[in-house]
């Protein structure tokens, strides 16, 4: 179990002391504490251009910007662009970049960073996920250092939305391999949080940007611990060591109602934005027959695992937007649980049990296959145990691994070796679902792992990325849901309640329809109730 709390201790000088040694460091009065999180897996890559995780991006996320970035209205606004022009109906985004923006190490960001950014993006030897996105581009010209016009080959839907991706110092990064570069342990940004220190298997520490062009963030500190399971960051939680995590459905539900919870934390709750999946691997001859995916799909009853695994706290998904989104089929029909029905299909497809051992065989060959998910996340291990329990009651063995997260990426996903997986997508808002599902997206670290084709819907991904009207782009997709519906590459599971759990002792924390973090830059906390001094900042 990871405790060790030695370089996170309590004031051992008096408030007076802090306020005046702040106030000669010219250091914000308002300023101070540290924000302690906990993470299942640890990041493993901060470079954003090649991070493919949820955990990399989360602290990415503090360390980079990108031109534009949503707002909680869902409207896209400006980050490092103060603003933008969209021209010729479409094909010319010009924008104007901030002028007060420097690198961490007090580099200039100019419009060469974009450049440079752009050029690693549409780069064919660096296996990036997002690339995609940046295939239409013409060109992009850098007419001063505060300009960058970008010109497309023809409209793209997605393009504005998609300079939301992190710019990359160019200084430092010019004559580096992204690959192997030390950067991707020890970044340089633009953002509100500098890179501190990196334990590895421990913690990542990131420290407030003093020269932040938006202000200098409130919290001193960012610490995202590195803890295993969502049972030892609950303990961590009651010893009061960690400031924010997600809960459990049944911690809650259940574990979380007393009065030294209620007293210290405050519990959120609102859709997440993303689904949880088991994906079939394509190339698998035993799931490359459509009917045998459908058998599979029926033989899962999904209410059995919203209400065993999340207590109710999520629903039914149908395809592959979130049923938030515009893009959303809600007339796509849903799975529906029917084991004879399952049954009655595998018999049709030649999978049958021959020889009375409960195992089908076809061809000589049983069916039985191991399902892949990553250690940490309780609630994927439950699921894997319900979906065995469920092809076992129709003829099929399925065996569970549970892995390691980095080694799950790497040895599991990005090697294709694999039957099925067990994993969530968060998604953008812009529901272009090009990248996930195109037959082009299947080379190593890109995100069409399970290798699905089919030709429609990569013609009308194509198709919806031309169109601007939005009327015109939700008819596009909710086509592809009905597609991808029908093919079943994934057996789409369900989309599960955030539920994050907060320290009371931070301030202005509110929940957005893009969650609770949007302005972390102004979290604070009252000087009385501030728990770590900017001492050990520096330890």
């Amino acid at each position: 179990m990871h405790t060790q709390r030695n370089d996170l201790k309590t004031p051992r000088i008096t408030f007076a002391a802090f306020f005046i040694w702040g106030l000669l460091l010219g250091v914000p009065a308002s300023a101070g504490d540290t924000f302690v999180t906990a993470s299942t897996a640890e990041p493993s890559n901060l470079i954003p251009l090649l991070a493919t995780d949820s955990a990399s991006h989360d602290a990415a996320a503090r360390i980079f910007n990108g031109l534009v970035r949503y707002n909680p209205s869902l409207e896209l606004e400006g980050e490092l662009a103060e603003s933008w022009e969209v021209l010729d109906g479409g094909l010319t985004i010009v924008f104007r970049l901030r002028k007060n923006v420097r690198w961490h190490d007090g580099a200039p960001f100019t419009s060469a960073d974009v450049a440079f950014t752009f050029a690693k993006l549409t780069d064919p030897d660096l296996p990036t996920p997002y690339g995609g996105d940046f295939e239409k581009v013409k060109s992009l010209e850098t007419p001063d250092p505060h300009t960058v016009r970008v010109t497309y080959k023809e409209a793209f839907s997605p393009g504005l939305a998609s300079w939301g991706m992190a710019i990359l110092p160019k200084h430092l990064l010019e004559k580096e391999n992204l690959m192997t570069t030390r950067f991707a342990r020890s970044p340089v940004g633009t953002g509100p949080y500098r890179f501190g220190r990196w334990r590895a298997g421990d913690r990542l520490e990131l420290y407030a940007n003093p020269d932040y062009f938006e202000g200098r963030p409130k919290i001193d500190r960012v610490v995202i611990r590195v803890v295993p399971d969502a049972a030892t960051t609950f303990l961590e939680l009651n010893q009061g060591s960690v400031d924010m995590t997600s809960l459990t459905p049944l911690q809650y539900k259940r574990l979380t109602d007393g009065d030294y919870f209620k007293k210290t934390y405050h519990k959120h709750r609102y859709p997440s934005f993303g689904y949880t999946f088991a994906a079939f691997n394509l190339k698998s001859p035993l799931f490359d027959d459509v009917s045998v995916r459908r058998a599979l799909d029926t033989a899962v009853d999904r209410k059995e695992i919203i209400d065993g695994v999340l207590l109710g706290l999520g629903r039914e998904v149908t395809g592959p937007f979130s049923p938030d989104s515009w893009a959303y089929n809600t007339n796509a029909a849903a799975s529906v649980f029917d084991p004879a029905k399952a049954r009655a299909l595998l018999d049709e497809a030649g999978w049958r049990d021959a020889d009375g051992d409960g195992i089908r065989e076809k061809d000589g060959r049983k069916f039985e296959f191991t399902i892949v998910t990553n250690q940490g996340v309780i609630q994927r291990q439950m699921i894997a145990e319900i979906l065995q329990r469920r092809f076992a009651d129709v003829g099929v063995k399925m065996r569970i691994k549970i892995v390691e997260w980095s080694s799950f990426l790497k040895d599991v996903v990005d090697t294709r070796k694999f039957d099925m997986v067990l994993l969530s997508w968060g998604l953008s808002r812009d529901p272009d679902p090009f990248d996930i599902w195109h037959s082009s997206k299947t080379k190593t670290g890109e995100f069409n792992f399970i290798s699905y084709a089919n030709p429609e819907a990569d013609r009308l991904m194509l198709e919806g990325r031309l169109t601007f009207d939005r009327t015109e782009r939700q008819r596009i997709y909710r086509r592809i849901h009905e597609l991808i519906a029908a093919d079943k590459p994934y057996l789409f599971l369900y989309v599960a309640d955030a539920l994050p759990i907060v320290h009371s002792r931070f301030r202005n924390v509110d929940v957005t329809p893009i969650g609770i973090g949007y302005r972390f830059l102004d979290w604070d906390v009252d000087l009385a109730d501030r728990k770590y001094t900017r001492f050990e900042l520096e330890r």
